[in-house]
């Protein structure tokens, strides 16, 4: 077996007969000598003529291609129960490994399901009506179901990233996301996958609970197991010796729950800043060198820029895109972005962020572990004093970096809609003094990309969680607490929706074999 890469212009897509020519060259015999040839990756390079890359797996007579097969999801219905807290990427996939485990997955959700939740997500838009338990960040599916559905991840050293990739293809996903270098699933398909995973563990005898929004975690002894009894606001209760925390970076609730507790926390930093938003008739033209035509791909751009020993970078960048209202309470202007599988908004967004470490706001210092949390908060609730709804408080890019006020500003995605604002004032200082610096910077690496015809908008700050749950590194369990399995991005451990699964895939290996 031998792999090679080759590539094609961006309208033509290889066929067969090509590929196995293109693998006989590569193996040094003749097309019809190749037993087997696949596509492993594909990747867009606009550098010089425009193309698609791909790496190619081929085999000769008498050899294999590598395959990849999924174990078989088991009937747990009379299997041991594990809870599960939360119906994110983290919970599902982790869900979705203890069926092949044998272990009886029982999954707890606060919020809606996908069906349900999309009538809240519709009136947060239209009327400002803010859900505390289900909107973008809360209900079937986690953030990740109204957020793109993008699957690239950089950790390498998680898991097995084909089970979560395989898995999603397997409820319905295209293939493409196999192979792509950036997979991207989309928000329009993604509840019809997340419902059909829902289906596939009930199936199996697992269980789903929605509106279970968990306030209380009790353990007791017998012998020599932990049982934890997982305590509902309705009144609810449910056992089981191992219960996974996959709860999401906006359960705040959680963690002061362990607070009052008296359990290990850590102060963890994360990254906060705005969203750019430009048309994405600037990013094509800038990305594709001025060469762009109907049908290509609409570009998309990665940016990092260090800046006072901090990194400005750009998060969650989405091409063809539109913005949403993040928030979780009243009270608060979050925001994020989010693409359809088509990518076809006239609008690209990115959160452009600032990173910020424990001790970078010293006049936090007094909440200890929440000085992060407390600082975020914060941050989102001047955002929304200044506007007293849920529009955003908004600048002209151009005007944003030289503290000068905007003269009307240009049309937005953002449905509830934006309000000129001195955003270069609302925002931390030092946030504002390192963006600026950043949004110059990116222009030397993207020509055209400061322009007074994108729009800034405040704020991004659910990056991550600025607090971690620690767990131990052999057992997967909070220290001191045994069958309590914190995972993803509410426990400080992922970010996005492929390190949150890898993640819970992680938790879940541990706590069926124990």
């Amino acid at each position: 077996m031998k792999e090679f890469d080759i590539a094609f212009p961006i309208r033509h897509t290889p066929t067969e007969e090509e590929l196995r020519q293109a693998a006989g060259r590569a193996l040094g015999v003749k097309p019809e000598r190749v037993a087997a040839v696949r596509i492993v990756r594909r990747s867009l390079d606009a550098r010089g003529d425009i193309l698609y890359r791909y790496r190619i797996q081929a085999a000769a007579a008498g050899e294999a291609l590598e395959t990849y097969t999924l174990p078989p999801y088991q009937d747990v219905s009379h299997a041991e129960p594990v809870v599960v807290i939360g119906g994110g990427p983290a919970g599902m996939f982790a869900a979705l490994h203890l069926l092949m485990a044998g272990r009886k997955p029982v999954l707890l959700e606060r919020g809606k399901d996908v069906h349900a939740r999309k009538f809240d997500v519709a009136a947060l838009n239209q009327q400002q009506r803010v859900n505390g338990e289900s909107n973008y960040c809360f209900g079937e599916g986690g953030a990740g179901t109204f957020s793109d559905g993008k699957l690239f991840t950089r950790s390498s050293k998680r898991g097995d990233l084909r089970e979560v990739l395989h898995q999603l293809v397997a409820f319905g996903a295209s293939e493409s996301i196999l192979v792509d270098a950036h997979p991207h699933i989309g928000s329009d398909a993604l509840p019809r996958i997340v419902e059909r995973i829902r289906h596939c563990i009930v199936e199996h005898g697992g269980e789903y609970h929605f509106g279970e929004k968990v306030i209380g975690l009790k353990a007791s002894r017998d012998g020599q197991h932990t049982h934890w009894k997982v305590l509902c606001e309705g009144g609810a209760s449910y056992t089981a010796r191992h219960v996974i925390l996959a709860t999401g970076h906006s359960a705040r609730d959680m963690y002061h729950y362990f607070a009052s507790q008296g359990w290990p926390l850590e102060a963890k930093g994360f990254a906060l800043g705005v969203r750019a938003e430009h048309p994405q008739s600037i990013i094509n033209r800038i990305q594709y060198h001025g060469r762009f035509q109907p049908g290509m791909p609409a570009a998309e751009y990665a940016l990092v820029e260090q800046v006072e020993d901090r990194g400005v970078f750009s998060f969650c960048m989405c091409p063809g895109g539109i913005l949403v209202p993040s928030v979780t309470a009243p009270g608060e202007v979050v925001l994020n972005g989010m693409s359809n599988s088509m990518r076809n908004s006239p609008w690209a967004n990115a959160g452009i962020v600032c990173a910020v470490n424990p001790g970078d706001v010293p006049a936090y210092d007094r909440y200890g572990v929440f000085a992060l949390l407390e600082f975020q908060q914060a941050v989102e609730r001047t955002m929304f004093d200044f506007t007293r709804t849920l529009q955003a408080p908004a600048q002209r890019l151009v005007d944003f970096c030289r503290k000068k006020d905007s003269q009307g500003l240009p049309r937005s995605s953002y449905q509830p809609g934006v309000v000129n604002a001195p955003l270069y004032d609302l925002l931390p200082a030092f946030v504002f003094e390192r963006l600026r610096v950043a949004f110059a910077a990116f222009d030397r690496k993207m020509k055209g990309y400061y322009t007074n015809d994108a729009l800034v908008l405040g704020v991004e700050s659910r990056t991550s969680s600025p607090v971690r749950i620690p767990r131990d590194p052999e057992t997967m369990c909070v220290p001191g607490l045994e069958g309590l399995y914190p995972c993803g991005e509410g426990a400080g451990y992922a970010g996005g929706i492929t390190s949150s699964a890898l993640d819970g895939i992680l938790v879940a290996a541990a706590a069926a074999t124990r």
